[in-house]
C-alpha cells in the first residue's frame, strides 16, 4: 500500500517538477551575464543605454555578438548619436541560437541569420541579416549580408543552451545601412505631432507636467513608443487624472510610453508584457501587448484598449492613438474605474424605490466617497517618479525577473525529485 502511494505521489509530483525546471531554464538577463566580464563593460553599457537589453531579455532564443572595450572604442569615437549606435548594435543581436559548437558546425558551411535590426523594418532587403561562414581551419567569419566577412568568432562568453548565447567577435560588424544618419530625435516636437493627429488633450496634459515632458524628450533618442489616448477618451478621463497627486500624475504619463521603438509589425510579433517609462523597481507599471489578427490591443488588470491609428512611425519614435485610456493597476482599482451603469429612468414619473436623505441630517457632513484613483495604493508608498537615467539596469533586470528566480529553485527541484525517487526504491 505504501509503495503504491509513493508511486501515485511521484506520478503527480514529477510533471510539476519538470515544469518548474522548464520555466527555470527560460530566464536570462544579458546585462547580468555580461556584468561578470569587465572587458565587455562598454558593450554592456550601450545595450542598456539603447534599451536593447530589455528587448534581448524578452526573447527566448537569441545570440548576442559582443565586442570588447577596445572594439567598442572604435565605434564610440565616431560620434554617432545613440539612435545610430542602437541600429549598429541591433545588427549584433541574432534571432536564433548559435553556441560555440553550432557556429563551427554550420550546414553547408554558411548561414544567414536574421537580426533585431532586420526586425525593425529599417533595413532594406536583406541588409539586416548576418552572414556566418565557416572559413575552415577553425576560423568563422561574420558580416552583413552582401558585405565583407571582416569580423571573426573569438570565443564563447556565456551560454544558456537554446535560450541565449553571448559570443565574442573580433570587431564591430561594418554596415553602411545601420550606420546611416537617422532623424535627429531631439528636434522632434512630440506634443506638436500628437496635437495635430487627434491627441491634443493628452499632449497638453503632458506639456503641463515638466517631469514627464523631460522624461519623454530624453527617451526619444534611445527609442520610444507612445500610446496616446484620443481626445474624447482623454477628456472623459481628466477628472480622475486631476485627483492624482503630482508624483502619480507623472507616473501615469510615463506609463503610456515604452522605452523601445516598436513599429506596428514589431508590436504584432511581440505579444506579452512590456516595461514602460514608469517602471522602477517594485513599481512595475507594465502593460501587456495582445494581438488578434490585425488588431493590436494593450491591457492591464484594470482595462484593455485598442490601437486605432498610427500617428508617426519613424525610428526611433513611434506614436499610436488608442480608443481609451490605458490604466495601470498601480494607480487605479477596477472598482473605481468600472462604475455600474445607472438604472433606467422611470417611465410614468414614478420615483424608484430608493432611500432619500433625511432632511437636515446632511448638512456639514459628507458621505464616504467611492475610492478615488489617488487612494488605490492602499498603504503603499507613492509610485516612482519615473526613471532618472540610472535605473535602466534595474529595468532590464525587472524584465527578466518575471519568470522564476534562478539557481536555488533548480537545486531545490532536483533535490525534491531525488528524495521522491529514493523513497520509491525503499
Amino acid at each position: 500500500m505504501a509503495k503504491k502511494m509513493r508511486e501515485v505521489t511521484i506520478s503527480y509530483i514529477l510533471p510539476i517538477l519538470l515544469l518548474l525546471l522548464a520555466v527555470e531554464t527560460h530566464a536570462h538577463n544579458v546585462t547580468r551575464l555580461l556584468a561578470s566580464h569587465p572587458s565587455f563593460s562598454s558593450f554592456n553599457h550601450f545595450l542598456t543605454q539603447t534599451h536593447l537589453a530589455g528587448e534581448i531579455n524578452r526573447r527566448t532564443t537569441i545570440t548576442v555578438l559582443a565586442v570588447d572595450n577596445a572594439a567598442m572604442s572604435a565605434l564610440t569615437s565616431k560620434g554617432y548619436p545613440i539612435s545610430t549606435v542602437k541600429n549598429i548594435l541591433s545588427l549584433h543581436v541574432l534571432l536564433d541560437y548559435f553556441g560555440a559548437k553550432k557556429i563551427h558546425q554550420i550546414r553547408d558551411g554558411s548561414a544567414l541569420a536574421a537580426t533585431l535590426f532586420q526586425a525593425t523594418g529599417a533595413a532594406p532587403g536583406t541588409t539586416g541579416f548576418v552572414n556566418i561562414t565557416d572559413l575552415r581551419g577553425g576560423k568563422v567569419g561574420l558580416g552583413p549580408d552582401g558585405g565583407d566577412l571582416s569580423s571573426f568568432f573569438v570565443k564563447s562568453v556565456e551560454e544558456v543552451p537554446y535560450n541565449i548565447s553571448i559570443i565574442q567577435i573580433s570587431k564591430v560588424l561594418p554596415s553602411e545601412t545601420a550606420s546611416a544618419p537617422t532623424p535627429a530625435p531631439a528636434e522632434m516636437n512630440l506634443t506638436g505631432i500628437m496635437s495635430a493627429h487627434g491627441c491634443k488633450v493628452f499632449a497638453e496634459t503632458l506639456l503641463a507636467n515638466p517631469g514627464a515632458s523631460k522624461t519623454y524628450q530624453e527617451s526619444v533618442e534611445g527609442g520610444m513608443t507612445v500610446f496616446c489616448p484620443g481626445d474624447d477618451a482623454m477628456k472623459g478621463f481628466l477628472p480622475k487624472y486631476k485627483n492624482l497627486t503630482a508624483p502619480k500624475k507623472e507616473a501615469f504619463l510615463d506609463f503610456l510610453a515604452v522605452p523601445t521603438y516598436y513599429s506596428m509589425a514589431m508590436l504584432k510579433s511581440n505579444n506579452g508584457p512590456m516595461n514602460t517609462l514608469a517602471t522602477d523597481g517594485a513599481d512595475k507599471f507594465e502593460l501587456t501587448v495582445q494581438n488578434d489578427g490585425e488588431k493590436v490591443t494593450l491591457r492591464t488588470r484594470i482595462n484593455t484598449v485598442q490601437i486605432v491609428d498610427t500617428i508617426i512611425d519613424e525610428q526611433p519614435l513611434a506614436i499610436y492613438a488608442t480608443d481609451k485610456v490605458l490604466l495601470p493597476k498601480e494607480l487605479f482599482k477596477a472598482s473605481a474605474v468600472e462604475a455600474p451603469a445607472p438604472a433606467p429612468a422611470p417611465e410614468d414619473g414614478d420615483v424608484a424605490d430608493s432611500p432619500k436623505p433625511a432632511k437636515g441630517k446632511g448638512k456639514g457632513k459628507k458621505k464616504k466617497a467611492a475610492p478615488s484613483p489617488d487612494d488605490s495604493f492602499g498603504d503603499s508608498d507613492s509610485p516612482a517618479e519615473g526613471p532618472d537615467g540610472d535605473a535602466d539596469d534595474a529595468t532590464a533586470d525587472e524584465a527578466s525577473a518575471v519568470r522564476i528566480v534562478g539557481g536555488a529553485t533548480a537545486g531545490l527541484v532536483v533535490s525534491v525529485f531525488c528524495l521522491f525517487a529514493s523513497s520509491s526504491l525503499l
